[in-house]
């Protein structure tokens, strides 16, 4: 898999003054790296008070998005069992291998509306991610009586 970085630079007078500095450091002079815009819109930010809050849930919710990504993708590869090759092309971010969303990654409005405020967004994620993680739950158990019920056919067969 492919390693990421995701880099907020200070800022010069303007955005793209700022990509050319980074891309002249990293990629034009010594080839460290390849850069890829990742732009996110000006989000409702609040106060103070409100971002220190957030800060905490944001972390929980961090671990819990992680949690469940690494739980679709175990899933996945077990599911795939004799061919787990194909796991990494069969992990698709809105329909695109993982490499290309990230690399051409395009903020949602209609799903994460930037007038709302980052808390908003962030419950919106969080409702989303459990609603994920509950069907995979459902799926698996499906599965798995399914796959217990063709055991015990072939059992009975053999």
């Amino acid at each position: 898999m492919t390693e990421f970085w995701l880099i907020s630079a200070p800022g010069e007078k303007t955005c793209q003054q700022t990509w050319d500095k980074m891309m002249a450091a990293t990629t034009r002079t010594n080839n460290l790296s390849t850069n890829h815009k990742f732009s996110i819109p000006d989000l409702k930010v609040g106060t103070l008070d409100v971002l220190v809050g957030l800060s905490d849930e944001l972390a929980k919710l961090d671990s819990f998005v992680e949690s469940v990504v690494k739980k679709v993708a175990q899933y996945m590869a077990d599911v795939l069992e004799d061919s787990r090759d194909k796991v990494q092309e069969n992990l698709l971010a809105n329909g695109v291998d993982l490499v290309t969303y990230i690399t051409r990654f395009q903020w949602d409005m209609a799903k994460y509306p930037i007038k709302q405020s980052l808390k908003n967004i962030s419950e919106i994620i969080s409702k989303q991610v459990t609603q994920i993680d509950n069907d995979l739950k459902a799926r698996a158990s499906a599965y798995n009586n399914l796959k217990g019920n063709l055991q015990n056919l072939e059992r009975k067969n053999a």
